[in-house]
């Protein structure tokens, strides 16, 4: 404890009252030091655990599918269970709230990691299929259901005096499209998945996607509806002049298995009511499109025109064009050409969840990869379609 100075007269003694004075100041100034230590440490300390916070809350924090990085817990577990079969870091994953998935299933499939799992999705979206035009639906069960209203409500003129009659009622039809399971099987060399430079998910996925892509792009347009989809050009086809719900309705080019000129497709076009042509768009493979792109009017111009900028699609009769390569070639009676409101027309119904077995005992030295995912379609409004048939009538 420090004592201040006092001021005295020499050779005289401080007085008590003068000594505790000078006592209590040395005291105060003492505690007012140790107070502002204390005070500097609990900042310090405040400072650190605020930190500490942050930190914790930010890792707690599920990531973005596009932000995991390389490392992630979820993708090591997935490249473990590739290579080499090991489930334990799958089974004791946490499952992010933001991703939209389910719980592990309990026969051993998972859930592919959502990296993968937007990249086949790309894939899927971005291939020459209806689907790309067509209504797409996510599904949490085994079948979907479309309620059509095709039928007109009854109405009369009447009378002041007079009576009324009974008119007709619409009716409502339940159109019930069963998903299916379509799977892929690729496979890989215990050698090759060992390599740790080896890019196991993209591999599979772009194997999976191909083989998803062009097997439902097929069904959606030639499906019998036996275990896989119910294609376009499988329901039962009439002439447009005689069409009935249930039918898909068709124009004759007048020409069997070709066309002499535009007015085929423009009876085409005019076959569809004007509240599906508004957003019409023609579907047709590439030899078709290099057949159909050569026609030209009365005035010497072509009824095709390319789009005006990149990733625009062609146009015909000013309708965009979908090039699907499985839309038949044309030939004697063939519906190689489709027009329509696809998006009110034909309906795809899918699970959005897609799940990996591993298998490495059924193709020794080889791995297989068993991946299923369950997808439907059909067509929901006969009215929005319309074939176009070459053929004399």
């Amino acid at each position: 404890m420090t004592t201040p100075e006092t001021d005295s007269r020499a050779g005289e003694a401080l007085s008590p009252a003068e000594e505790l004075r000078a006592a209590m100041g040395g005291f105060v100034a003492d505690f007012k030091d140790f107070s502002n230590g204390v005070t500097a440490k609990l900042q310090k300390q405040d400072e650190r655990m605020n930190k500490l916070d942050r930190k914790t809350l930010m890792a707690a924090r599920p990531a973005l599918a596009a932000g995991i990085e390389a490392d992630a817990p979820h993708q090591k577990a997935f490249a473990a269970y590739l290579r080499s079969g090991d489930d334990d870091g799958l089974r004791g994953l946490e499952l992010d709230g933001k991703a939209m998935s389910a719980s592990v299933a309990a026969d051993g499939g998972y859930l592919i990691d959502p990296q993968t799992a937007e990249q086949i999705k790309g894939t899927l979206s971005s291939t020459a299929s209806i689907r790309a035009i067509a209504t797409v639906v996510n599904v949490d069960a085994s079948s979907y259901d479309v309620l059509v209203d095709h039928t007109e409500m009854g109405a009369g003129w009447a009378t002041e005096s007079g009576t009324l009659a009974e008119t007709d009622t619409s009716q409502i039809d339940r159109i019930n499209i069963p998903l299916h399971e379509l799977s892929a099987l690729p496979k890989a060399s215990q050698r090759l998945l060992d390599d740790s430079a080896f890019d196991i998910e993209g591999w599979l996925a772009s194997r999976i996607a191909d083989k998803f892509a062009r097997s439902e792009a097929s069904a959606f347009i030639s499906g019998d509806g036996n275990e896989k989809p119910k294609g376009l050009l499988d329901y039962p086809t009439v002439a447009n002049d005689s069409w009935s719900w249930g039918n898909i309705g068709y124009v004759a080019t007048g020409s069997d298995g070709a066309i002499d000129d535009g007015d085929a497709i423009i009876d085409l076009v005019y076959a569809v009511g004007a509240v599906y042509r508004a957003n019409g768009t023609f579907v047709m493979n590439s030899k078709t499109a290099g057949m159909i792109r050569k026609l030209k009017d009365n005035d010497g111009r072509f009824l095709w025109s390319d789009g005006l900028s990149a990733g625009e699609p062609a146009r015909l009769l000013g309708y965009p064009v979908l090039v699907a390569e499985d839309m038949p070639d044309v030939g004697s009676d063939a519906f190689a050409m489709a027009f329509g409101d696809f998006g009110a027309g034909y309906t795809v119904a899918e699970r959005p969840d897609l799940r990996v077995l591993r298998d490495p005992f059924s193709a020794k030295p080889h791995v297989l990869f068993y991946a299923t995912k369950r997808v439907g379609g059909a067509v929901s409004d006969f009215a929005a379609i319309k074939l176009l048939k070459f053929a004399a009538s």
